[in-house]
């Protein structure tokens, strides 16, 4: 599995086989949140809530399949499940639904949290049972902040974790920044480009955390 952080919520995930391959976009956002946004070519792009930070599916080429509702799905040989949740802490009285993307893909399980917004209900963790690599947010004020994503880290313990959804200097939506998280979790991070990954890298015995240079 190649991973690759376009920045804020959008991640470029591609099987083993790369270029040739399957690649699953997460969460594409527009122009108007400071970045560049992504304009290469998809075959499957998940939308957790419908903002134009996280919903800009048309700047994507190719025709993908675009996945924005709780369900199912068997996607050329990739496993996908939509789990409803919320974006704020009051049943989504203040900001609506959000959608949780467990995706299966290379035999490596995968969870994408979206903008959520609460600590996970025992409904949620059912669902989300053996997750290999989490790719949670921590820049509250629209999402989990820092102490309450590393509570969600350990709800679901994975092997890896992958920050997103916090500040960065080109980024124009107002969020903290990173420093909060990496101190409230503990665990000294390794930075990379991408990340190239199989089931068999990942770590064992203890929890790594990834951060993306961008």
């Amino acid at each position: 599995m190649i991973i690759s952080w376009i920045g804020h919520s959008c991640f470029k995930i591609q099987d083993k086989t790369g270029a040739d391959g399957i690649t699953l976009v997460t969460d594409p956002f527009d122009k108007n949140i400071g970045l560049k946004p992504p304009s290469f070519e998809a075959d499957i792009v998940t939308i957790s809530h419908d903002p134009h930070d996280h919903n800009n599916v048309k700047a994507l080429r190719g025709d993908p399949f675009v996945i924005d509702m709780a369900g199912e799905y068997d996607l050329k040989g990739v496993m996908i499940q939509g789990v409803n949740s919320y974006h704020d802490e009051k049943g989504g009285k203040e900001r609506g639904v959000n959608i949780i993307y467990r995706i299966e893909m290379d035999d490596i399980s995968i969870v994408h949290l979206g903008d959520l917004g609460h600590i996970l209900e025992n409904k949620h963790l059912e669902e989300l049972v053996g997750i290999d690599i989490l790719i949670i947010p921590v820049g509250g004020k629209y999402t989990l902040d820092a102490k309450r994503a590393v509570q969600v880290v350990s709800q679901i313990e994975p092997r890896m974790v992958i920050p997103m959804h916090y500040k960065t200097s080109k980024l124009t939506v107002d969020i903290d920044k990173l420093d909060d998280f990496i101190k409230e979790i503990g665990v000294e991070p390794t930075y990379e480009d991408k990340l190239k990954i199989s089931k068999k890298e990942l770590p064992q015995d203890s929890m790594e955390v990834v951060v993306f240079n961008i």
